[in-house]
């Protein structure tokens, strides 16, 4: 296995687990970061997932054995006069994979933070981008290296300009990137930056603070965030009154009132 699960309460922490060649990432790791989420998600147990990099780093980015792997299928597919479409897949399906991965911690209904140290490159750069809580220790380097190796970072690029904006997206891109953790809080790609000694209890703040609210209304509000990145306001005029009733009147919004108005915690709020 390639990842370290930990169950603590309604978190989850699955930590990236290849410490020898810094947490790359293998379409095996690809797969089983999938499987943990849609395990998670199927529960109805785990409120937070929280992802991370053993031995004090990250992720440095893909696995370049699995594209080596990718590229001979498509020499061995050309050398049997495979139609260029079918030699092709085999490189473009690993990348569709890591895509798919991107898009499924970034639409998860479940609260997402990570905590991202040493190396943070290519693809483990990509999942820092869909957390919506990056905390950095002082030791991160992010790199987008894709450009200076001839590659294009295709499935990273999309929530490279969602998290940054097009300039800065764009000066990474052409440049290959390589950001301190300083000026990554200074552009927005993370949330905080932390001293060694401090990252954990900035961690376990960051959590409190999630599990105070209520797990639904978190998971509608992303969920509605998500919709208005690509509508006006006036647009989701209709559509946010609805979402607001349902949460007014359902159990959460009926709970959350009656305690604050009897001055106790919610039923949710972590002890």
């Amino acid at each position: 296995m390639t990842l370290a699960l930990r169950r603590s309460g309604a978190v989850l922490h699955i930590t990236l687990n290849r410490p020898e060649i810094r947490n790359a990432m293998s379409l095996r790791m690809v797969a089983e970061l999938r499987a943990a989420l849609e395990a998670a998600e199927a529960e109805g147990l785990v409120r937070v997932i929280v992802l991370r990099g053993a031995a004090g780093h990250f992720c440095a980015g893909a696995d370049l054995k699995d594209m080596a792997l990718a590229r001979m299928q498509v020499m061995q597919g050309e050398a049997q006069g495979d139609a260029a479409g079918a030699t092709l897949d085999a490189v473009a399906q690993a990348n569709r994979q890591f895509g798919k991965l991107c898009v499924a911690y970034a639409n998860t209904a479940l609260a997402l933070v990570a905590v991202v140290e040493g190396s943070v490159m290519g693809g483990g750069l990509g999942l820092a981008c869909v957390a919506d809580v990056a905390l950095a220790c002082e030791s991160a380097v992010f790199r987008l290296p894709e450009t200076a190796l001839g590659l294009v970072p295709a499935q990273i690029a999309p929530f490279l300009v969602e998290r940054l904006g097009y300039s800065q997206a764009r000066r990474l891109a052409v440049t290959g990137g390589r950001v301190a953790a300083a000026d990554a809080l200074a552009i927005g790609l993370v949330h905080a930056v932390h001293a060694p000694d401090q990252i954990d209890a900035a961690l376990d703040s960051v959590l409190a603070q999630i599990l105070a609210c209520a797990p639904g209304a978190v998971a509608a509000t992303k969920a509605l965030m998500a919709r208005a990145r690509l509508s006006t306001p006036a647009d989701l005029v209709a559509q946010a009154a609805l979402v607001f009733s349902r949460a007014a009147q359902g159990a959460e919004g009926m709970e959350g009132t009656a305690a604050f108005l009897q001055k106790r915690q919610p039923s949710w709020a972590s002890p």
